[in-house]
């Protein structure tokens, strides 16, 4: 069995660093803590392969330690060490969730053999979700589709950023792929058969997505006829994906980071917090050291969702990708659609090619749904893919030509803006930064232009 991270909790020093050296000798890493809220504060930021901890000391005792362990932890093996008149409460304590109990003073071996069945045991549990989860991937769970070496090393963080209970922050433009890295490191945990629970916190106003998040009340707010768990709770023992971070405001900010920190929720129109056992993986398409340094989002709120950063390259930074992405979405609607394809014709695989995507894999998997509807024959031609005319080359006639100056620079303006637009999906701040222009003054040109219903 290799190296364990155990945790000894014992308000008596000597005792402490008595059982630790034994099982340092063993090859574990241990780590000593005075007091339960030492050891549970260190809990939020890494995991431990078992818990050793006194029944009896001052503040957070034993046993409401291993209650809040497991729901901090709930695979993880924790043992209570007990003086003998104290052995009932301990035995009523493996009720409650205790792996054994070791009594005061204790029998080196005895311990020893203790752990080790402990940690055997917290392995089994581990390698038993592993193998469920693989079978599940195998049944046609997430797969990423790739050639790239820019994307393989994504892979691999995700794939070690999976192990730990680390918080995640994926970046990248709209369209690469975020979610589906969620997705990955959820899959390759060991949270794999618990809830994977997607939120987009831009779908949201402030207020909504504080109960949508932390849940509510009976009576919190008029319409809130009974209480509901939010989606930390219902991603509990699993993971919950925070989509497009970046864009809640300061105040909520504030609240989440207090979530995160405490591993507690404090639903809306609540007076006691909540434990819960969630990992954390966020996005965004903003970069947040700009949003940081502008004062629009907090640089504590920042480091805790960036413990493990993952960017992901667009798709024209990884023009390998483009063809085995293609074949791969028209495999898939080709099975949808009852369909079979020999494949797309060279025109297209070079158009395909040639393609900047700035809607990046998105743009691809639509374009690909698309032709696969719309196509005649068993080969993608030109035409299935409906593709928008170009832009006039030099020569060519401009439709613009014959208007006064100032009519010819607003229409020019005006398909400026409706490109930013359209590539933001109708995102107006996403638009604006793209136009380097103030989010007023875009308003005020869509207005202008008349391009409010375009």
């Amino acid at each position: 069995m290799s190296a364990a991270v155990i945790a000894v909790v014992d308000d008596e020093p000597r005792l402490a660093e008595i059982l630790a050296m034994l099982l340092r000798r063993d090859g574990h890493r241990v780590e000593v803590f005075g007091a339960a809220e030492a050891f549970l504060a260190a809990l939020a930021e890494q995991s431990y392969d078992l818990l050793l901890t006194d029944l009896r000391m001052p503040g957070i005792d034993g046993l409401e330690l291993l209650n809040r362990a497991r729901a901090a932890a709930p695979d993880m093996p924790v043992v209570l060490i007990t003086a003998h008149a104290s052995v009932p409460t301990a035995v009523a304590a493996i009720r409650d969730g205790a792996f054994d109990y070791v009594e005061k003073p204790f029998d080196n071996d005895a311990c020893r053999a203790l752990v080790h069945r402990a940690l055997q045991v917290r392995a089994l549990t581990r390698e038993n979700r592993r193998l469920r989860a693989a079978l599940q991937r195998g049944a046609g769970s997430t797969e990423i589709v790739t050639r790239s070496p820019a994307m393989r090393e994504v892979l691999d963080l995700a794939a070690r950023a999976a192990r730990s209970r680390a918080t995640v922050l994926v970046t990248g433009e709209s369209g690469t792929g975020k979610e589906l890295v969620a997705r990955t490191i959820h899959e390759h945990s060991d949270r794999a058969l618990g809830p994977f629970v997607a939120v987009n916190c831009k779908a949201f106003a402030s207020g909504v997505l504080e109960s949508e998040l932390f849940g509510h009340e009976k009576g919190a707010y008029t319409g809130a006829a009974t209480a509901r768990a939010g989606v930390f709770e219902r991603a509990g023992g699993g993971t919950l994906f925070l989509d497009e971070i970046g864009e809640v405001d300061l105040d909520f900010q504030a609240k989440l980071l207090r979530a995160l920190q405490t591993r507690e929720v404090l639903p809306v129109g609540g007076t006691k917090a909540r434990a819960v056992d969630v990992r954390i993986v966020a996005a965004t398409n903003r970069d947040l050291r700009a949003e940081v340094a502008g004062g629009r989002f907090r640089e504590d709120l920042y480091f805790r969702l960036a413990v493990i950063p993952i960017r992901l390259p667009p798709l024209r930074e990884r023009p390998e990708d483009v063809l085995p992405l293609a074949n791969h979405f028209l495999a898939r609607f080709a099975a949808e659609l009852g369909r079979s394809f020999v494949g797309f014709g060279a025109d297209v695989e070079t158009w395909l090619s040639g393609h900047p995507w700035p809607g990046n894999v998105r743009e691809l998997e639509n374009l690909v749904e698309r032709a696969a509807v719309l196509a005649r024959g068993d080969t993608i031609v030109l035409d299935d893919l409906l593709l928008e005319p170009a832009a006039p080359a030099v020569g060519d006639v401009d439709p613009d030509a014959g208007l006064p100056l100032q009519a010819y620079l607003d229409a020019a303006a005006a398909r400026r803006i409706r490109t930013a637009l359209a590539r933001a999906q109708g995102r107006r701040n996403d638009a604006a930064r793209e136009l380097g222009v103030e989010r007023t003054t875009l308003y005020r040109l869509i207005k202008k232009f008349g391009l409010e219903d375009g």
